[in-house]
């Protein structure tokens, strides 16, 4: 697919909304532009939140880390942010994103949502549209690990349909998925290769 195309594509992924604390909110597919706001995104990160997210409060995620994960083959994967102007500034205060696995009708997700922006229905308002871009590729189901400590989590992943059970990584583990329903209406996706980068 020419760039042209992708482009459209990507554009139907994006929309915004006002919440009812007045503040516009984005949310749109992450491009390599957009390294800056990750990086920042990233840097901002609560101990709690690096270690729910990262399994480890120590881990960071490096340079090179970050600009691969900011260069998506949409044939495939997918990663939407939730942006807001402050200041005359896009500031990144979430993102979720899914990579397919081998077996292209699987994929595994990830959430993460900045701290003073958390329980004001932005990780909601992403997985809804992540599910919803994953029905749509053809992907039956989405799949992913969070810690069993993560209470809330696991109750907003209950919230979303998803079945919770343990995971073989051991107990300290969860594994969640939601089986996907066929999306009535598809947007073409990109053909493989045309976006800038493997995720």
């Amino acid at each position: 697919m020419n760039a042209k195309a992708t482009a459209d594509y990507l554009a139907q992924l994006s929309s915004s909304y006002s919440p009812i604390y007045g503040q516009a909110i984005s949310i749109r597919p992450m491009l390599p532009d957009d390294l800056d706001i990750e990086t920042e995104f990233v840097q901002n990160w609560s101990a709690e939140t690096r270690y729910n997210r990262m399994f480890s409060a120590g881990s960071y995620s490096s340079p090179e880390r970050l600009k691969k994960i900011t260069r998506i083959d949409f044939s495939r994967d997918m990663a939407l942010i939730a942006t807001v102007m402050l200041e005359d500034k896009e500031v990144q205060i979430g993102v979720a994103r899914y990579v397919r696995r081998e077996d292209g009708k699987t994929c595994e997700f990830a959430l993460t949502v900045a701290d003073a922006w958390q329980h004001r229905g932005i990780g909601r308002a992403l997985m809804l549209n992540l599910i919803d871009t994953a029905a749509q590729a053809g992907i039956e189901s989405i799949e992913g690990e969070i810690l069993s400590s993560n209470k809330p989590m696991l109750h907003f992943m209950r919230s979303l349909g998803f079945a919770v059970e343990f995971s073989a990584d051991g107990p300290e583990i969860r594994h969640v998925s939601k089986c996907l329903a066929p999306a009535a209406a598809a947007p073409s996706t990109p053909a493989q290769g045309a976006s800038a980068a493997t995720q």
